[in-house]
């Protein structure tokens, strides 16, 4: 059922608009991946959903009581602070030694709970992100550019790890990513961006679009192994 529904929503900011006429409504259980330049307004359309950045426009409505789990672009942390994961895990809240055990568990990280945070490797510091994003078991799981910096190896692990937690979950997740090869084997849905949507679908219809192929460059439309989920619905939906 419907987690998320944005309508009409723009942004003004510093003179110019950074989104316009964003329309977007996305369902439990559902992958939906956002993609687009540098510069397109990807992440100011994340902030404004998790309510970091206030509309110029438009509606943001959320299903009641929906729980969001948050993993940011970076994390940026003093090297010479000493803090361990279960330290960093319980900031700024307090957390039990349960939640956390199983909330490393299901990001992959289990165990590491005494590490320094400053000792992590790029893959386990995205997988401890994840896991402090999963403490409240969130409806929503929104991720910004989350394998940034990582090997194929590491992406392709993180985005194993990721469709297990939405199976284990039911949870949504709305994420921007510019891994294209990847974005197509794990969405459901893909949104082209570029201020404004360009173009939405499944990735079979999305890598095929002529808003797609003029963004992205026809090359890219050959090399793409498509993949399409299949997921239940929720007793959660959004007030009429």
């Amino acid at each position: 059922m419907t987690l998320l529904k944005i309508e009409h929503l723009e942004v003004f900011l510093g003179g110019q608009h950074i989104l316009e006429d964003i329309q977007l409504i996305l369902e439990r259980g559902e992958i939906v991946t956002i993609v687009g330049p540098n510069g397109s307004g990807k992440t100011t359309l994340l902030k404004s959903i998790i309510g970091s950045l206030q509309p110029t426009r438009g509606h943001i409505t959320k299903a009641s009581g929906l729980s969001i789990g948050y993993v940011p672009q970076h994390l940026h942390l003093d090297a010479t602070l000493p803090m361990t994961v279960s330290r960093f895990m319980r900031l700024p809240f307090q957390r039990s030694r349960l939640q956390i055990e199983k909330a490393l568990n299901q990001a992959g990280v289990a165990g590491l709970g005494k590490q320094q945070m400053n000792e992590l490797s790029g893959g386990q510091l995205q997988r401890i992100l994840l896991a402090r994003a999963l403490l409240e078991s969130p409806d929503l799981l929104i991720l910004d550019e989350a394998t940034q910096g990582l090997d194929q190896s590491g992406i392709a692990a993180f985005y194993r790890q990721l469709e297990a937690v939405r199976c284990e979950l039911g949870c949504g997740v709305l994420m921007v990513s510019h891994e294209l090869h990847v974005v197509m084997r794990t969405s459901d849905r893909v949104i082209c961006l570029n201020r404004t949507i360009c173009c939405e679908g499944t990735p079979e219809r999305v890598s095929s679009s002529p808003a797609y192929l003029a963004m992205f460059g026809h090359h890219t439309h050959d090399t793409l192994a498509l993949y399409q989920h299949h997921h239940s619905p929720s007793p959660m939906e959004l007030p009429s």
